[in-house]
């Protein structure tokens, strides 16, 4: 593995005209700082539709939502806002590697796009998009501003090392595969936001504000769900519709947030037309006949002392079968 300093060596030379005079002021290292300038450079100039002034690496490899396109494509063409409010950072020296997760907005209307940069020798190798778009009005309360948990650092104590935060992230996904959420260490506190939508840890619904159609009571029994907490959720089966999460891309590792950001495709194969669910009372089964897709996710965990407390994911539905971009 290439040592940090190996890998964004000379940085700030390439940075200096174009970062601000709140950029990072030291030279020749490649740390957190550079790399959040880095991300910052990079947002500017999406914003102002030129991908010229980067610092890229020839050839450069760039995907939006899986799909190989050429730097200058897909969000760069129609971004008319940058990232205000709502900006998560997860800076990784050891693989030289920045994610963002922020909010922007695309022809005007609100966009999540989940980032990763990779540098070597001081030039972006890498560019990888997730975006999610056409959000709703019902999500933005939630997209206004990041929970608090996902951009305060982990107290030293709390911390734990690079490799077993990627442990930790990765039994999230075992835990889906297999049903069982007692397969991940959530903490109590644990709440997953999915293109801004709440979806767990919710407040019980009031059955009197539903009616006695079958939609009506599909959407009692997932408001009920959806009020579980993230370890019973997992256990309740309601996942059951997804066939496998391949490849996981546990990528990047923030020690200093606890952040650990992954590119993961979600995998349905489809074929299902009932769920049993366990454990969610008032709840035995749920109809939701399921055909086959893939979807790709820029997914963020916030890990404190070993057990994971915020999820913050985006994701993109895709054609079954669809490849990450990055594949092989």
């Amino acid at each position: 593995m290439k040592s940090p300093h190996h890998v964004c060596l000379g940085f700030f030379s390439l940075l200096l005209a174009a970062v601000t005079a709140n950029g990072a002021a030291a030279a020749g290292t490649c740390d957190r700082d550079s790399l959040k300038a880095l991300v910052d450079v990079y947002l500017k100039a999406l914003v102002a539709h030129d991908p010229s002034g980067l610092p890229l690496a020839s050839p450069i490899k760039f995907t939006e939502n899986t799909a190989t396109i050429p730097l200058g494509d897909g969000l760069w063409l129609n971004v008319s806002e940058g990232p205000t409010t709502f900006k998560v950072y997860a800076l990784d020296p050891t693989s030289g590697q920045a994610g963002f997760y922020g909010v922007m907005k695309e022809l005007g209307e609100p966009v999540i796009l989940a980032l990763r940069l990779k540098v070597e020798n001081g030039r972006i190798t890498e560019i990888e998009h997730v975006v999610a778009r056409r959000l709703g009005d019902r999500v933005t309360p939630n997209l206004a501003a990041p929970r608090p948990g996902l951009v305060q650092p982990v107290p030293p104590p709390e911390r734990v090392p690079r490799e077993e935060m990627l442990r930790i992230a990765d039994a999230y996904f075992e835990s889906i595969e297999h049903n069982n959420g007692d397969l991940a260490p959530f903490a109590d506190d644990c709440t997953r936001h999915e293109n801004g939508m709440q979806t767990t840890t919710n407040p019980p619904p009031d059955p009197a504000q539903f009616g006695s159609s079958p939609s009506e009571q599909l959407r009692l029994a997932m408001a009920r769900i959806d009020a579980c907490g993230v370890r019973a959720q997992m256990s309740s089966h309601i996942l059951d519709y997804i066939t496998r999460i391949r490849p996981r891309r546990l990528l990047i590792a923030d020690e200093e947030l606890g952040l650990v950001f992954a590119f993961p495709m979600f995998v349905h194969r489809g074929g299902m037309q009932t769920t049993r669910i366990v454990g969610v009372p008032g709840v035995d089964r749920v109809s939701r006949p399921i055909a086959p897709f893939n979807l790709q996710a820029g997914e963020i965990f916030k890990i404190r002392g070993g057990r994971i407390h915020e999820i913050e994911a985006d994701g993109v539905v895709l054609p079954y079968g669809s490849g990450t971009g990055w594949d092989g």
